[in-house]
């Protein structure tokens, strides 16, 4: 595996690459690797002649109040952790190498970044496609590979590419659980023993409502109380939000019909954790 920190030495081996008409696939992370992040380094191992890796923990969607300093960092695991997934590349830049002293352009995606997290993490969203969109030129790839937890980042991310008319593939892959059902983070770590115990009604709560939908609920304010009422009764959570939202424009829906995105965040602790569910709804 090679490790790159510049953009000259990673475009000359990858120019190698594309002269040789071989597909590039690319998943972009900010380290501290789990089982859901190498999910997409194999299917991108899977679909493509070339993994590229990236790292790099993007002080431009941290707002003040939140933990970039804190943010779980350790490379030396991660390069131990990806060597045996065969990746080929592994882009580690640094600040001075993705925001010059002279940066001044940034990307904001209107309307679907002023919802769900959006609501609650001004600017967020405005670091997140500034970024991606800096990468996807640094690096050129036909695939990009992102994971279904951040449903809205995969939302914001699909609108960009498709609004700037950037050449690349959004692939999305489903979302890594543990085995009580608890989506991997990187943030996970942060939980106390308590917290850990407990963080996994997000999942049961969503496939509940989930099986209410199946069955015939059609109120979204029926789903949500009910998600609600799971995670105030059965944890210590403090939810952020709980809402059902059409998954390609993230609308809020009254009414659900069509396929239904339901996402939620929850405190616990200082700890944010989300987590969603798409539930698709057969015709009848």
């Amino acid at each position: 595996m090679l490790i790159i920190k510049d953009i000259k030495s990673l475009r000359k081996v990858l120019d190698k690459a594309s002269r040789q008409e071989q597909k590039i696939g690319f998943v972009p992370t900010m380290g501290y690797f789990h089982e859901g992040h190498l999910s997409l380094m194999r299917q991108a191992k899977k679909e493509c002649d070339l993994c590229v890796v990236s790292i790099y923990v993007n002080p431009k969607q941290f707002g003040p109040r939140e933990d970039l300093k804190k943010y779980p960092r350790n490379l030396k695991r991660d390069v131990s952790m990806i060597d045996k997934e065969n990746v080929d590349i592994l882009f580690v830049p640094s600040d001075n190498v993705v925001y010059p002293k002279s940066y001044l352009t940034y990307i904001d995606v209107e309307k679907i970044t002023a919802t769900l997290c959006g609501r609650f993490r001004p600017g967020h969203f405005k670091g997140v496609a500034t970024v991606v969109a800096k990468l996807l030129n640094m690096v050129r790839p036909d695939i990009m590979y992102l994971g279904q937890k951040d449903a809205q980042q995969v939302a914001v991310l699909k609108q960009m590419v498709t609004d700037l008319n950037f050449p690349v593939t959004v692939r999305v892959v489903p979302t890594a659980r543990e085995k009580d059902g608890l989506a991997m983070s990187s943030r996970n770590v942060y939980l106390t023993a308590q917290e850990r115990l407990e963080a996994p009604v997000l999942y049961q709560a969503l496939q509940m409502a989930a099986k209410r939908i199946k069955q015939g609920e059609r109120s979204s304010f029926q789903i949500v109380r009910s998600i609600t009422n799971s995670i105030t009764q059965q944890s210590q959570g403090k939810i952020q939000y709980v809402e059902c939202v059409d998954p390609n424009n993230l609308e809020p829906l009254k009414t659900i019909k069509g396929t239904v995105l339901i996402a939620l965040a929850v405190f616990f602790g200082k700890t944010r954790l989300i987590d969603n569910v798409i539930v698709p709804i057969k015709k009848t």
